[in-house]
């Protein structure tokens, strides 16, 4: 099976990954990425397993070793051996200004004809008032959740 990325460990790449794992003293993630960059080595004196072997031999997937010989290759050594953070960064919708402000809300009283505050009517007045410019019904729900004087937290009695 032809490999895009093919790992080549320099001597001093090569000699560092084998004192660390030597050592022992890392993170299990870290340590794993170390091992599966050792066996797919494919330079000179290199094991250059494959991805199978590999995951076979180190208990994880072919797409995980594959994934990791991609970033050693784009983005270096030291990269490859941290664990990534999981998932992508998500941006507030809702800064302590606007939580503080959604809440007020929550608790005033609800609009002519209502009996209580909705998601939806709550979401539809933070955009009506400008204090954001779009705000989903599961956004203000999350937020009231986490707030304890919001509707919708438990009540005890």
């Amino acid at each position: 099976m032809y490999k895009r990325y093919v790992v080549r460990l320099t001597d001093e790449e090569r000699e560092s990954l084998e004192v660390l794992v030597r050592r022992g003293r890392a993170h299990a993630r870290k340590l794993l990425y170390a091992r599966i960059l050792l066996k797919s080595d494919a330079s000179e004196g290199g094991p250059a397993w494959t991805d199978e072997r590999i995951a076979e031999a180190l208990e994880t997937s072919a797409d995980t070793v594959a994934r990791e010989r991609r970033r050693f290759l784009e983005d270096g050594l030291e990269v490859a051996l941290m664990p990534r953070k999981p998932g992508r960064p998500r941006r507030r919708v809702l800064d302590g200004r606007a939580e503080a402000r959604l809440v007020a809300l929550s608790c005033s009283k609800p609009p002519e004809g209502r009996g209580s505050w909705t998601l939806r009517l709550l979401a539809d007045r933070m955009v009506e008032l400008g204090v954001v410019e779009g705000v989903s019904h599961e956004t203000v729900r999350r937020t009231l959740k986490k707030t304890p004087s919001g509707p919708t937290s438990s009540r005890s009695g």
